[in-house]
């Protein structure tokens, strides 16, 4: 049994996997990391498989949220340390186009890996959470960059913060808003899907696969400009998990 934990900045998705199949998953907010360890193991008492965390024999984690989620994740007693991930030159068919392998963040390099697994050709890899990140994926599973933006929900947030007359207010999305409200979410889903959309152009052709992944992935999907592409995109849960999962796979493979 696996244990995969994706520690991101404002919430923390994990799941248990025996072989292929997934047994539970969860998350929790950030702030909560120290309730993980209680929370995997209620959850795998609830299974009635007669199993405790003592059962898991890996634990495998993408960690970008500090070195306190990391001790909270440490804690969990499993019996054997944590494998924390770390971008590597080449892994699982992907090849890292940073000069520095290891300062791409290891959820990216983990959603990549499980967007080469999925589609195994040219791909655009969204991961919509509190930044918006946009991978390119050659079709011979090159890592091409990618950009780092503001999530939706932070775009937001930082103009509200930085603009004395704004107020924190739940706008709706309007092609052409008439409320300060409006105007701050519709900015947010517009920016964020222009910066997909440009990407995606620079391809040269429309032929590659758009994966959206992320909490605000079901808020982008609507307003993607879907003429653009031949393909319709392919919204993945727990995109890093999976790529977690594809790693640790490979690994006990060897």
């Amino acid at each position: 049994m696996k244990l995969l934990i994706d520690a991101g900045n404002t919430r923390i998705k994990w799941a248990l996997v025996n072989g292929e199949e997934w047994l539970c998953r969860g998350d929790l907010p950030a702030r909560q990391a120290g309730k993980l360890a209680r929370d995997i193991a209620d959850r795998l008492a609830g299974l009635n498989i007669g199993a405790n965390v003592h059962d898991i024999q890996q634990t495998w984690v993408s960690n970008v949220a500090g070195e306190e989620s990391a001790q909270h994740i440490r804690g969990i007693s499993t019996g054997k340390p944590p494998h924390f991930i770390v971008a590597q030159k080449m892994q699982c068919g992907v090849r890292n186009g940073y000069a520095n392998a290891a300062q791409l963040g290891s959820d990216r390099w983990a959603a990549l890996i499980a967007a080469w697994q999925l589609v195994q050709g040219e791909c655009l890899v969204v991961n919509s959470g509190t930044a918006t990140t946009i991978d390119a994926l050659s079709g011979q599973g090159e890592f091409l960059g990618g950009l780092i933006l503001p999530g939706v929900e932070l775009m937001q947030r930082s103009l509200v913060a930085a603009t004395d007359q704004l107020k924190s207010e739940q706008g709706e999305y309007a092609q052409f808003p008439l409320s300060s409200a409006d105007g701050l979410y519709s900015g947010a889903i517009q920016a964020s899907c222009g910066a997909i959309e440009r990407q995606f152009s620079l391809f040269g052709h429309d032929s590659a696969q758009l994966v959206l992944s992320g909490g605000a992935a079901g808020l982008l999907l609507p307003h993607l400009d879907q003429r653009l592409l031949s393909l319709p995109p392919r919204v993945e849960h727990n995109l890093v998990l999976q790529g977690l999962l594809v790693m640790a796979s490979e690994e006990s493979a060897r």
